[in-house]
């Protein structure tokens, strides 16, 4: 079983690239929908958190925001949150990557925002970057609500530089030229990944 690590910078297209993969019937685990899932309603790890941060929860989830404000530009407080999520994270990869196993699939995903950062590449046989031009990175995540220059600013400075993770991934995907490229280039790999050759030399960034 092939393993490949899907991350991307935020505003990259990484989330439309793992959809792209589903409809392609690759197995995809996704750690964000994972934490949603601790943090919502009846969440494994909402008491913890809720411990470690007094009046973040409510009804019985994580306030999600109110929780942001707490450990944002808080390297501490990060630090504490992640203690308590990671792994639970981790758990439920294992359990994925298990069900997997058993039913003899060849490929799977593991959809991690942070991999490089969190040194998830390590668990992973392939990583493959979803990557676009910075200026259009920009333009989509400025598009959201709330989220200024300043604070695109600062969510870059918290996560690799772009360079560093197309140096280091084995596989590419560039949404720059929209999304029926992309989807070009997501069925081609995982076609030549199910037949059991690497593309990583042809599609390295």
């Amino acid at each position: 079983m092939t393993v490949v690590g899907l991350t991307g910078s935020i505003g990259m297209g990484k989330s439309t690239a793992a959809r792209m993969m589903r409809g392609l019937n690759v197995p995809v685990h996704d750690a964000d929908a994972t934490v949603h899932a601790l943090l919502g309603p009846g969440g494994a790890a909402v008491a913890a958190v809720e411990a470690a941060f007094p009046g973040v929860a409510r009804d019985g989830a994580v306030d999600r925001p109110a929780l942001g404000a707490r450990v944002f530009n808080n390297t501490t407080a990060l630090r504490r949150l992640e203690a308590i999520l990671h792994p639970r994270v981790r758990a439920a990869e294992r359990a994925f990557l298990r069900r997997q196993a058993l039913a003899r699939r060849r490929l799977v995903v593991l959809d991690v925002p942070l991999l490089f950062e969190t040194g998830g590449e390590r668990r992973c046989d392939l990583v493959l970057l979803v990557t676009a031009p910075g200026f259009l990175q920009a333009q989509r995540v400025l598009r959201r609500p709330g989220v200024t220059p300043e604070r695109l600013a600062q969510i870059r400075a918290k996560q690799m530089p772009e360079p560093e993770k197309r140096r280091r991934a084995d596989l590419a995907v560039n949404t720059g030229l929209g999304m029926a490229p992309a989807y070009r280039q997501v069925r081609a790999l995982v076609d030549r990944l199910r037949a059991g050759s690497s593309p990583a030399d042809e599609a390295r960034p």
